[in-house]
């Protein structure tokens, strides 16, 4: 399919909670700084009306970041509702019939993957999936078998270059910056390798345990939840080599290319563990051994990264929220300044949320008159006004044909090749207590006395294991 831009978006699911939480919003965002002028279809079995579609889309946009009336007023003039059975062929007629001259619908389908091959023949029978595009949510199944069984329902009716998988993570400003910082400034990238990095970490801690979504994190776990999708998507960014030439794909070849380098996990390679309470949630087995909270040991068989141990976390009910990356740096050589205390090696922090922030770690001279020093690090902190949210982004973006922001089959099978050994109950899960960094059985991953870096509630204070000045 060529780059035409989509002439109609039609959204199934459209009383669901996606659409509440982050569809709506992302509408009348793209109506007030994009000019969206298509027409806005929404298709579920709830038995509503255009005005209760409408009720809706103004509740979801007062809930997350107030309602433009202006623009609402344009937003709410493209809304059309198919009400139906998924199931039922009827409703592919009558979403036809509301498309009219439309020919290349955008299709986003807000469902659970049990319903993509009944949609998605409901639309190649109808009619509306010649030249569309589909959009689809993660999760891309529940391990490699099922992935590719997804790839081959979807690929019976459109072609891949009309699939776009969305993982909203890929959408975000600070994930994008990653990107840039490496490969728009030259100094990184002569360091960028296993000669002067001694090993990677990435942390994605939530302060905060399952929120009433027990049924649904019993069905996921950590892994699945966001080591397999967004944090392999961060390595994946952190480790990939610079994209060549101007074709479209360059970046998520790359990316799919050192995804294919990491190296298969094993029981050894991972720590599981499990909040305490969590049993107590609604919807949790009252005997699960699902974890909230996964540590990976993984490597990159590549010349650039062999021998390199990439660290992953993600836990719930930790101390802070916050999403980091640590870079640490082999130290020098020999010790030229005979210290008592020796500082840390030289690493770069990229603080990817709550805020987006750089930090370069290295050591200073005190003032007087003995050779001894104190860590430090200089910080380049990012505030943003009226950033674009990564559904406001990977929208317009799929309207546009844009896939870059977009997994694509290839990495997707990737990550579930990498995770495929480690899903379930392969290892023990460990109990920890809330508000801490998880079971101590994590920290025995490490071959070096560093350990992990545990991030801070503010990005500009020095967390445990980072204590110092900041320049």
């Amino acid at each position: 399919m060529d780059a035409l831009t989509s002439d109609a978006l039609v959204f199934f699911g459209a009383t669901g909670d996606l659409a509440y939480k982050q569809i709506f919003p992302a509408l009348q965002a793209l109506v007030k700084r994009h000019g969206l002028k298509i027409p806005i279809v929404g298709v579920a079995k709830a038995g509503w009306n255009l005005d209760q579609l409408k009720a809706r889309a103004r509740e979801s946009i007062g809930a997350h970041g107030g309602v433009d009336e202006a623009e609402f007023g344009k937003l709410s003039a493209l809304l059309q509702y198919v009400d139906g059975d998924y199931s039922d062929a009827g409703t592919y007629t009558r979403l036809r019939q509301v498309l009219g001259k439309s020919q290349h619908p955008l299709h986003y389908l807000a469902i659970p993957p049990s319903m993509f091959a009944t949609v998605a023949e409901g639309l190649d029978k109808s009619g509306s999936a010649k030249g569309a595009r589909v959009v689809v949510e993660k999760p891309f199944g529940r391990d490699l078998e099922s992935a590719r069984e997804l790839h081959r329902i979807l690929h019976s009716v459109f072609p891949e270059d009309a699939i776009f998988r969305i993982d909203h993570f890929l959408g975000k400003e600070p994930v994008q910056n990653i990107l840039y910082t490496r490969f728009a400034n030259s100094f990184l990238e002569p360091l960028w390798n296993r000669t002067h990095v001694a090993s990677v970490q990435v942390t994605m801690a939530e302060n905060f345990g399952v929120q009433g979504r027990g049924g649904f994190y019993e069905e996921a776990g950590a892994i699945r939840d966001v080591v397999q999708n967004h944090l392999l998507q961060v390595l994946a960014c952190l480790a990939m080599d610079a994209p060549t030439g101007e074709a479209k794909d360059a970046i998520r070849d790359e990316k799919a290319r050192v995804l294919g380098a990491v190296r298969q996990l094993g029981p050894g390679d991972i720590v599981r563990g499990q909040f305490k309470g969590y049993k107590q949630e609604k919807g949790v087995a009252c005997d699960s051994t699902v974890e909230t909270y996964a540590a990976v040991r993984l490597f990159i068989d590549t010349w650039r990264w062999a021998g390199v141990p990439f660290y992953i976390r993600a836990g719930k009910c930790m101390p802070v929220t916050s999403t980091e990356v640590i870079v640490r740096f082999n130290r020098p050589p020999r010790e030229t300044f005979p210290e008592d205390a020796p500082g840390r090696p030289n690493r770069l922090r990229l603080r990817l949320s709550p805020e987006v922030l750089i930090a370069l770690g290295m050591r200073v001279k005190l003032p007087g008159e003995h050779m001894d020093g104190e860590d430090v690090e200089m910080i380049a902190m990012h505030q943003t006004v009226d950033e674009m949210s990564p559904y406001e982004r990977l929208l317009g973006d799929a309207m546009h044909g844009d896939a870059s922001l977009f997994a694509r089959e290839d990495a997707i099978e990737a990550q579930w090749r990498i995770v495929d050994n480690i899903l379930g109950n392969v290892t023990p899960v460990h109990e920890y207590d809330q508000n801490t960094w998880g079971p101590a059985e994590a920290a025995s991953m490490f071959g070096d006395p560093g350990g992990w870096h545990d991030p801070a509630a503010s990005a500009t204070q020095p967390g445990k294991n980072s204590g110092g000045q900041h320049a």
